[in-house]
């Protein structure tokens, strides 16, 4: 245990400075087992409990506790945790009787690897039985973490045994859990410092019919811990007034002018809307007006098949709906219909309105939570789904489209797959790394760190970053060492080339060659939209001036410009070809590319549809015949989600044209 009390000193530290943020009048007293000296007063009231020491008495809590567990002190005796809970106990109990039932909290920090003590009378099993119904009984929660380095030996593995089996007494007859922890990142994440008590979202009514209703109560499962919020305090009062607030107010004075001096009072202010050109004025009665009444509730849907239901759909926190405990008929009414959709792989869609007069309806999913304890009651998750509004859509070209060049070879997946085995962080004969219960935030730990340094001094100055929160924001250096010829193998088979061409401000176009061409010409180039104010597509080099053009963001129309540009030139062009057409040909593929790439489908589409009617009209068969051998498509929902034309349409347009020429 010595060689992880530096991590134990960090982890109680931390608990101590979120303490003074968050609940700084919380009263907190240290015990610690397996010193050398003795000094509780079990010792001296009756005898026994040796090796156990008060480091501090049960007051309210300061920066000198924080200070007393960064220098625990180190015994060469073995610690019989027993012990150290009794004399914590027995603080708790002569500090608040039976007040605070339910507040009380013990945590004990140990390895569990040292024997305890055989009781005067019983078995430990029952020593451990009596101690666990008096806290109960006295309403003391107890949170056990267990952090164990590798141990070897047939009487640490004996030892050990025995006291995991008593740890878990603990929580069949008393509010007990034991966590138990492998590294110091899950020990600080495994210390849970500031508690949130739970408060329903909504109390009432899941509805599954007029007439089927069923209590329920939701609460937050997830939700983002944030920065303590920063008030702004003011110095200004007296020294010697006692209940003086320091706060700041700030008053807004809205004035026609900055330089006018008659302030418009608030009646006389009224909000606006933008509407075209217009900006529509709407009094606070009319916008109330137009709120949607809603009714408190929640109303089910209807099921669907659990796949339906995409990963990237969950939107905001995630919370959880239990039965009302004290329904029964209402626990067995979840359970059955959860059992059910696990058993048929089925969600729920509800709609919910958490309170009367809310503003807004949510839509959600609820998936099936069922219990593996006789304890805990079945359960759903409940997931915020998005309207169509919400979506975002990020079309990009399918893969399938890319040439061959462009797909991994098998010798490159290989590298990759032994890339991912290496990098596994819940390898099947080891624990889980970095599991998100106990995986402390890095920015939070952070900044309680600075604050406690700076309420020391305030010219304190923000130290390096810790080495064991390094491990959530940088690859272990160990595994990395140790697997270095998988790295290098993994770099020298997708070895990247500088660009000389790429430029900060540059826009990424493809060159003018047909779409899934294996050429090696068929690769991205970049133009400077600083450097290549191209305003026109000219006639001499109108490929480059529509990829320059298309690449400017100075302003919103260039794109627009610029593909009109394009098609005016291609017409010129086949209206009075006098060859096979290159030109013009060059030009299509360019613009196809082009929309592609700025997601404007329908332009391409249209103005390929009117030029081969064109073509038809005026008997340019052999122009015809020379774009229909490049095989130019139209552009497809999988390259532009915009597009009305599926994939299997976008062929039948080649088809189509064919049949037409041999006609």
């Amino acid at each position: 245990m010595r060689s992880v009390l530096p991590d134990v000193e960090k982890a109680c530290s931390m608990l101590l400075q979120k303490k003074l943020i968050y609940n700084k009048y919380d009263e907190v007293g240290i015990v610690v087992f397996g010193t050398e000296e003795t000094g509780n007063e079990l010792a001296r009231e009756i005898g026994g409990y040796e090796n156990v020491t008060v480091l501090r008495n049960i007051r309210v809590v300061d920066e000198l506790a924080a200070e007393h567990v960064k220098q625990l002190p180190r015994g060469t005796v073995a610690g019989d945790f027993l012990d150290a809970l009794i004399v914590g106990m027995d603080m708790l109990i002569k500090m608040y009787g039976n007040a605070h039932k339910g507040k009380k909290r013990m945590c004990l920090i140990t390895n569990a690897a040292c024997p305890t003590k055989d009781p005067f009378e019983g078995t430990k099993d029952d020593q451990v039985s009596t101690i666990a119904m008096k806290m109960a009984a006295e309403g003391i929660k107890m949170e056990s973490i267990v952090m164990r380095s590798n141990l070897s030996g047939d009487a640490h593995e004996r030892v050990i045994e025995e006291n995991d089996h008593l740890l878990t007494l603990f929580s069949s007859n008393a509010i007990a859990k034991t966590v138990n922890v492998d590294s110091p990142l899950s020990l600080l994440g495994s210390l849970k410092t500031r508690r949130v008590a739970p408060v329903t979202l909504f109390r009432g009514d899941l509805e599954i019919n007029p007439t089927m209703k069923i209590k329920v109560w939701v609460y937050k499962k997830v939700a983002e811990e944030r920065l303590p919020t920063l008030k702004m305090y003011s110095d200004k009062a007296p020294p010697t007034d006692k209940f003086a607030k320091h706060e700041v107010k700030v008053d807004y004075d809205y004035k026609v002018t900055a330089e006018s001096t008659e302030v418009i009072a608030p009646e006389e202010r009224i909000k606006g809307f933008r509407y075209g050109p217009q900006v529509i004025p709407i009094s606070p009665d009319q916008i109330e007006t137009l709120k949607f009444k809603t009714d408190k509730g929640m109303k089910l849907l209807g099921f669907t098949e659990a796949s339906n239901i995409l990963r990237h759909y969950y939107m905001k926190d995630v919370n959880i709906v239990v039965p009302d405990p004290s329904k029964e008929k209402s626990v067995l009414a979840v359970s059955a219909i959860a059992r059910e959709m696990k058993e048929t792989n089925k969600v729920a869609i509800v709609r919910c309105v958490w309170r009367n007069g809310q503003g807004n309806v949510v839509v959600g999913v609820l998936t099936p939570n069922v219990s593996e304890r006789d304890d805990t009651p079945d359960s759903f998750y409940f997931n915020v789904l998005p309207f169509a509004e919400d979506v975002r859509e990020f079309p990009f070209p399918s893969f399938n489209k890319l040439p061959s060049s462009w797909k991994p070879d098998e010798q490159q997946q290989a590298v990759a797959d032994n890339l991912v085995k290496m990098l596994d962080l819940a390898p099947s004969a080891e624990e889980e790394v970095l599991k998100p219960d106990l995986t402390p935030n890095p920015v939070l730990q952070r900044f309680y760190e600075y604050l406690e340094l700076k309420s020391k001094s305030t010219d304190a100055t923000l130290p390096p970053m810790d080495g064991t929160f390094k491990r959530l924001m940088e690859q272990d250096p160990e595994l990395s060492s140790n697997n270095k010829s998988i790295m290098d193998t993994f770099r020298g088979s997708f070895e990247v080339k500088e660009n000389p061409k790429l430029k900060k401000a540059s826009k990424r176009l493809l060159r003018d060659k047909p779409s899934g061409s294996d050429d090696e010409d068929n690769r991205m180039i970049t133009y400077d939209a600083k450097e290549n104010k191209i305003d026109i597509v000219g006639d001499a080099n109108p490929i480059q001036d529509f990829e320059a053009m298309i690449s400017r963001r100075d302003k919103t129309d260039w794109t627009e410009k610029a593909i009109t540009q394009m098609k005016n030139l291609i017409m010129k062009l086949v209206e009075n070809c006098t060859d096979e057409g290159d030109k013009a040909l060059e030009c299509v593929l360019a613009l196809r590319k082009g929309c592609v790439l700025e997601q404007e489908p329908k332009q391409f589409n249209e103005f390929l549809n009117h030029l081969f009617k064109l073509c038809q009209e005026r008997n340019l068969s052999h122009l015809l015949e020379h774009f229909m051998s490049k095989k130019i498509t139209l552009i497809p929902k999988s390259e532009a989600a915009d597009s009305d034309i599926v994939d299997e349409n976008a062929g039948d347009f080649i088809v189509k044209q064919e049949s037409m020429l041999e006609s």
